[in-house]
């Protein structure tokens, strides 16, 4: 058993840092396009070449036997690709506050409408005038990103871990553009860890995500913001380490 630990949008496979020691398993951090020496046009990226990116890491990397996928925010819009390709050897996912579209949709439909509208608009001016829209990297000021979250205010050291360059990243925001599909993977069990004072991802929204997915899922609330795996990584690795020996 391993697991594959999918990050989210304009962070590293550092992101899992404080979760890593505590699972019961070996695991597979991955990096998407963009980080750790993988090329990525931020303006073509797409969910396809992340999906076959976490892949060939998982091929390249040996990992053989079953494995759990846990992934955060839009790292949920690969791993439906990531588990069809690896087949039956994928024995359940874990989301934490995941992007979950329609059948079909894209990730535009699991952002709230103000990011929605502004990565519409992003892509649509940066497109017309020749310029390349990412996220912003790590902040100038770390104090903007204390209460980002929602949960309890960051303490230093946590503020300190996220707006760390090796987790801060630039990240492309045209995988959002393109369909997402997890018919092929509808029997795979899902848990779903729902943070109850998420501020980037509420929890209206999580439980639209929930809603679409056709797997049988779990939901497991936890009264934390969106970063479980980095603020309560002990409570987190608990759901993924039970998620784990669950058949």
């Amino acid at each position: 058993m391993h697991f594959v630990l999918v990050h989210g949008g304009a962070t590293t496979s550092r992101f899992w840092d404080r979760l890593v020691p505590l699972l019961a398993h070996p695991v597979l951090a991955v990096d998407l396009p963009g980080r750790a020496g993988k090329e990525c046009d931020p303006m073509a990226l797409t969910v396809d070449d992340c999906v076959a990116s976490i892949v060939a890491d998982v091929e390249s990397a040996g990992v053989d036997g079953d494995v759990v996928f846990v992934a955060h925010s839009s790292g949920g819009l690969f791993v439906p690709g990531a588990a069809a390709a690896l087949g039956e050897r994928v024995r359940h996912v874990v989301l934490s506050a995941a992007s979950v579209p329609p059948e079909g949709g894209t990730g535009l439909e699991c952002m709230q409408p103000k990011h929605r509208a502004r990565t519409e608009q992003g892509i649509a001016a940066a497109r017309r005038d020749g310029w390349v829209l990412t996220t912003p990297g790590p902040p100038e000021d770390p104090e903007v990103m204390r209460r980002a979250y929602g949960g309890d205010p960051l303490d230093d050291e946590t503020l300190a871990f996220v707006v760390d360059p090796a987790r801060a990243v630039k990240d492309s925001m045209n995988f959002y553009f393109q369909p997402v599909s997890w018919r092929a993977v509808a029997h795979v069990p899902v848990t779903y860890v729902k943070g109850l004072r998420d501020n980037p991802i509420p929890p209206a929204l999580q439980d639209e995500m929930i809603a679409r997915l056709p797997n049988p899922v779990e939901v497991v609330e936890m009264d934390v913001g969106h970063i479980p795996a980095v603020t309560h990584a002990a409570e987190f690795a608990a759901v993924c380490n039970r998620a784990a020996g669950a058949r």
